[in-house]
């Protein structure tokens, strides 16, 4: 039921009840939160916490399989030209769509912005910097009609003309093929140098536009609404099919596994299913991530279920895995180098360690947007983004029990 960033959904199945595929199960819980959907057609066999990749036990739906795939009937089509920017938002909400380059924002609320925050530009994120990853590339090439058409239907939502999406240059033939479809949708596709983490919203917005988000602003403070490309595709398929968001493109790779593959994968499955149908391991993973190598978290069991932001399940060798333990900070900032926040990610994770985090959010804990580059760059291998994460979720779960 947590599946996205906000409040998670609230069940509303009983045991023994059957549901088909693209039925709801799991409800709203507020504004900030989308409801969930049976990925499948089968029989409710439980409702109870179950192993989360976040790692805790989250509640969960658990469904038992019927093997027809049979869609929900309450599902309807629409014509787009028919639907006015309210209504498609709504459609969006209803589906469950959230953000799929990771972040699992829910859609609507980006689509809805303050009357106070105009939106002039939509950025579509197709740089996809992180490696190992290869979805978003793959559904530029492959599924461009459904990409177009949701980048149409988000322009419409929120209102504006300028549409831009960003790619970067280790993706000529994606940058070529949406170049030339851009031209006639009024389009641009700009080529972005390759570096990372271009990908993340702050960076991506000053690179395309020169606008710079202020401190503990959003995107919508300076005009631009940024989505993944992903995300658009499940706009369309939303807003025109009413079809609710149980599949996405997912990555698997690294040493581990036998048969690297980009997979259509539906959301719960487990991570062993998807495992086996890449042709099983090859070794024993030294590591196993979910999302890519910078951003994505290790995981300690593979029956755990994909879910709606599992952009890549990564398999890394054990000779591709760092395991020295933890040393000291040598005071060498790397760290303070490698942050494209400009922050001071040693002394965030110490105040944050210690539990100090009023000095934390003094010293702009909250803008770390969790790149992993100081943690790469530490040759103390002091996991330092990890502290900082904790940090951020502590001082963010104060705030709203102050609500």
């Amino acid at each position: 039921m947590s599946q996205h960033i906000g409040a998670p959904a609230v069940p509303c199945v009983e045991v023994g009840q059957r549901v088909l595929r693209g039925e709801m199960v799991g409800a709203a819980k507020g504004f900030v939160s989308v409801p969930v959907h049976a990925p499948t057609s089968g029989e409710v066999v439980a409702i109870e916490p179950r192993p989360h990749p976040m790692g805790s036990l989250l509640p969960a739906v658990v469904i038992r399989a019927d093997g027809e795939d049979r869609w929900y009937d309450g599902l309807t089509a629409a014509d787009p030209d028919e639907l006015a920017p309210e209504d498609i938002v709504e459609r969006i909400r209803l589906a469950g769509v959230v953000g799929m380059g990771g972040a699992t924002f829910p859609t609507h609320v980006k689509l809805t912005p303050p009357v106070d925050k105009p939106i002039n530009t939509l950025i579509l994120n197709g740089v996809e910097c992180e490696p190992y990853l290869t979805a978003d590339h793959r559904l530029m090439l492959e599924q461009q009609g459904r990409l177009l058409q949701g980048i149409a239907l988000i322009r419409r939502a929120l209102g504006v003309e300028r549409a831009i999406i960003g790619i970067e240059a280790n993706k000529p033939d994606a940058i070529a093929q949406l170049t030339q479809l851009g031209r006639e949708a009024d389009i641009e596709v700009q080529s972005l140098a390759v570096k990372y983490p271009q990908g993340a919203e702050k960076q991506l917005i000053q690179v395309l536009t020169g606008r710079q988000v202020p401190s503990g602003g959003l995107p919508m403070d300076v005009g631009v609404v940024v989505q993944n490309v992903a995300t658009a595709v499940a706009v369309a398929d939303a807003v025109t099919l009413g079809r609710p968001l149980i599949e996405r493109v997912c990555t698997v790779t690294g040493a581990a596994v036998r048969e690297p593959k980009n997979l259509l994968i539906r959301v719960g499955t487990t991570l062993r299913h998807i495992i086996d149908f890449c042709g099983g391991l090859a070794e024993e993973p030294g590591k196993v991530v979910l999302g890519g190598p910078m951003m994505g978290f290790a995981q300690a069991d593979l029956d755990l279920p994909a879910l709606r932001g599992t952009s890549g399940l990564l398999l890394l060798g054990k000779s591709q895995v760092n395991l020295r333990p933890e040393g000291p900070c040598i005071r060498c900032a790397r760290c303070v180098e490698a942050c494209p926040m400009h922050l001071l990610p040693t002394t965030i994770s110490a105040y944050g360690r210690r539990g100090l985090l009023a000095e934390a959010e003094e010293y702009r804990v909250l803008d770390c947007i969790e790149c992993g580059c100081c943690s790469f760059a530490c040759p103390a291998c002091i996991p330092l983004v990890q502290a900082i994460r904790q940090a951020k979720a502590a001082i963010l779960a104060s705030k709203r029990n102050k609500v």
